[in-house]
C-alpha cells in the first residue's frame, strides 16, 4: 500500500475541517480541481490545471488579509479576477513543509467561508457571542 504524500496528508486534513463548518459539501470544482463548498458557493479549491505531480494549489478569498499575505514564500500572485475579488493562491511542493502551515490554512479557510457564507453561518464558526 503506498503512503500518502505530505500534500495529499493536508488536502485530506483541510477538507475534513472545512467538512465540519456548517452546510458544507465537497465536490468538484473546475476540471481538474477539488472544492468545497458553502450550499452552491465555492470557498475553497484545490488543485491547479498546471499543477505538477506532488503539488498542491490551493485558492481562497481572503478579504481581510489578502494584501498582508502576499509576502508568505507559498503564496503566488493573484491576477485578474481573483486578485479583484480577493481569492489568493497558495502552492506548495512536495520539499516544502506545507504541515508547518495547516493552522494557517485552516484559519484562511474559516475566513474563506465566512466570506461566502450569510452573517449567522460565519458567526457561527467564529463562535461570535449571540
Amino acid at each position: 500500500m503506498r503512503r500518502k504524500t505530505a500534500v495529499e496528508r493536508a488536502e485530506a486534513e483541510l477538507t475534513k475541517f472545512g467538512l465540519t463548518m456548517p452546510e458544507t459539501s465537497a465536490g468538484r470544482g473546475w476540471p481538474p480541481t477539488r472544492a468545497l463548498y458553502f450550499r452552491k458557493k465555492m470557498f475553497f479549491v484545490f488543485g491547479d490545471r498546471k499543477e505538477m505531480p506532488g503539488h498542491l494549489t490551493m485558492i481562497m478569498k481572503l478579504p481581510i488579509s489578502a494584501e498582508m499575505v502576499q509576502d508568505l514564500y507559498f503564496v503566488s500572485e493573484s491576477k485578474g479576477w481573483f486578485r479583484q475579488h480577493n481569492w489568493v493562491i497558495a502552492r506548495f511542493g512536495p520539499d516544502d513543509d506545507i504541515g508547518a502551515e495547516i493552522p494557517t490554512l485552516k484559519a484562511w479557510m474559516t475566513q474563506s467561508y465566512c466570506a461566502v457564507a450569510p452573517k449567522k453561518f460565519a458567526s457561527l464558526v467564529r463562535g461570535d457571542a449571540p
